[in-house]
């Protein structure tokens, strides 16, 4: 299940992620919370936080994060993950440097910063 975060700035996605994460998920939540925040602004930042519950994704899921990522790929500002989990961590900061944006990765320990460094001015 994807949750859509609230309080945070109109250029900013913000969701976690919890249990198993659907295609579904994505289109229900996700890709349309982009869409909107698109509308308004050139460039927009994702918050995106792997909760202690997750169980993992599904084949459609996948397949939904990758496109998302490469149909906006100029339109990303900043993607802060948060989570506890290597490998996902770890695959991240790999195809981090293939984006134009900067992407930090923060442990859950570390939420607030990662929060903090998502809104902040450039």
């Amino acid at each position: 299940m994807i949750e859509l975060l609230k309080g945070f700035p109109s250029n900013v996605v913000a969701i976690a992620c919890h249990g198993n994460v659907s295609r579904q998920d994505y289109d229900d939540v996700l890709i349309p919370a982009v869409e909107k925040a698109l509308q308004s602004h050139d460039k927009v930042r994702m918050l995106y936080e792997v909760a202690p519950d997750f169980t993992g994704y599904d084949a459609g899921a996948a397949w939904e994060d990758f496109k998302t990522g490469m149909v906006h790929f100029t339109k990303w500002d900043r993607i802060a993950v948060i989570t506890d989990i290597e490998w996902i961590a770890g695959a991240v900061k790999i195809f981090g440097v293939f984006l134009p944006s900067s992407v930090r990765v923060y442990p859950l320990a570390e939420a607030a910063q990662a929060r903090l460094w998502i809104t902040q001015a450039p």
